[in-house]
């Protein structure tokens, strides 16, 4: 077997993959709320965050018709 020399993988580290599974986080991981840190002149504007949900979904329904209404031109 053949060195890689960027390899960090030690040779005597043989991995058996025959029993692996699915990862069974997977899914639930795709429905996790995550967290984005607004800046403080941006944030003084929402009170809540479902103020700020509001918003950024008013600006995606508005860019997706305005995506819309440039593709039918």
């Amino acid at each position: 077997m053949q060195m890689d020399e960027n390899d960090e993988l030690l040779p005597e580290y043989d991995l058996d993959y025959s029993k692996s599974k699915p990862n069974r986080f997977a899914a639930k991981y795709q429905q996790i709320q995550r967290t984005v840190v607004l800046d403080s002149d941006i944030a003084d504007n929402f009170p809540s965050s479902e103020s700020v949900n509001e918003a950024l979904r008013f600006l995606v329904r508005i860019t997706k018709q305005h995506k819309t209404e440039l593709t039918r031109k």
